[in-house]
């Protein structure tokens, strides 16, 4: 595991969604964009959790609350609010966040998934912080000789998924 450290975490914003078709399955990715600069931070995520982020940042409201909507009104419900997202850590090669939420009896850190905690940071309207370690870690795995790298690479050229109501 590698741990955040007292290095300053810059700040992005969740730019897009991006499904990736192969010869024998989709992929799925998330893409963020540093706020004052070029850097970017590409993470593979699971269908739902790209489905949901990307009709999140497109506004797509369904008729009943799915889950992450569901969370966010239960976590202001209880009089609190998601304040900040961090990717702060990477877990057995995967990226894992740290979700701070204020509520009526302070402040809590909540141990995440990053594809979950991002889809909160979007519906809550929440700052995204990462480490530069998560970053310099991202930029490594896509300037690999491997599929991987060039999964990243093609995820972060490709344009944003788009998830869209049928029907009504």
């Amino acid at each position: 595991m590698i741990a955040a450290t007292d290095s300053v975490l810059v700040p992005m914003r969740v730019s897009k969604a991006v499904a990736l078709g192969g010869s024998d399955a989709i992929s799925m990715f998330v893409v963020l964009d540093e706020l004052d600069g070029d850097r970017h931070l590409v993470i593979g995520v699971g269908e739902g959790e790209a489905l949901a982020l990307d009709a999140g940042l497109n506004g797509v409201r369904w008729g009943r609350p799915m889950t992450y909507e569901f969370i966010v009104s239960l976590v202001r419900s209880l009089g609190g609010r998601v304040r900040e997202v961090r990717l702060d850590r990477i877990v057995a090669g995967a990226y894992a966040a740290t979700v701070e939420v204020d509520g009526p009896h302070g402040v809590a850190l909540v141990d995440a998934r990053s594809s979950d905690a991002l889809n909160l940071a979007v519906l809550a309207h929440a700052p995204v912080l990462v480490t530069p370690e998560m970053l310099a870690d991202c930029t490594g795995r896509q300037e690999a000789d491997s599929a991987e790298a060039a999964l990243l690479r093609r995820a972060l050229a490709a344009g944003p998924m788009t998830v869209r109501q049928v029907g009504g």
